[in-house]
């Protein structure tokens, strides 16, 4: 092959590349989800979310989700929270994945909440052991870290399709934090979140809408 054939080869397969990035962040920008505010509760607001391990609803990928309950009930596919400047919320998360584990114990840690404390099942604690972890709700911007205690393997009645139910196997979390001043803070599962990529941070899952989003205090 000629040395023009080759460098037009190249700049073949390079304009090829720049147009599947710019589909790529074109999608990406027209897909963000819509903004959920979290209904209000004593002192602040209450966040209700709940983590599947397969959105199961085609054409859309069949990914690990998260998903918000709105003031009526209805779960909504989104993972950007509105929530108010210097008050409290109240969160809630219904764990339906399975456990993963951690490489790294120091994420097993709860930080950023009140009291430095959030309840699985009711039970008070300050850190999961690091192999019952499943996801970790992370906001770095606030200093909040939560790990969140996944389904055993073996469970029955597992969840396979979005919202799920109370009647199939999940864990409950509960923990509240204190917002500051008004921003839009990024919000992440951070590891182990889709441990099979590099680094256990979600892949192509670790977009919003699916493993990652915004809190935006109001």
């Amino acid at each position: 092959m000629s040395q023009s054939w080759k460098i037009a080869g190249i700049a073949g397969a390079a304009t090829v590349a720049v147009v599947l990035v710019l589909l790529y962040v074109t999608y990406f920008l027209a897909s963000t989800p819509s903004t959920q505010a979290a209904p209000a509760a004593p002192g602040g607001a209450r966040l209700t979310l709940q983590t599947v391990a397969a959105f199961g609803h085609a054409p859309h990928p069949d990914w690990v989700s998260y998903l918000e309950q709105d003031g009526h009930g209805t779960w909504h596919q989104t993972t950007v929270f509105q929530v108010t400047a210097h008050s409290l919320v109240h969160a809630t998360i219904y764990q339906y994945d399975t456990a993963t584990g951690l490489r790294n114990p120091f994420w097993s840690q709860v930080r950023g909440t009140v009291g430095g404390l959030m309840a699985v099942n009711g039970k008070p604690l300050h850190a999961l052991p690091p192999d019952d972890a499943s996801h970790t709700f992370a906001v770095p911007d606030l200093g909040i870290s939560v790990p969140l205690k996944g389904v055993a393997d073996n469970a029955k009645n597992q969840c396979s399709i979005a919202p799920c139910t109370l009647a199939e196997a999940h864990n409950t979390i509960t923990f509240t934090f204190r917002t500051g001043s008004r921003g839009t803070f990024r919000w992440q599962c951070f590891v182990p979140c889709a441990a099979s990529f590099i680094f256990g941070n979600g892949g192509p899952m670790q977009t919003i809408g699916w493993m990652d989003g915004q809190l935006k205090v109001v």
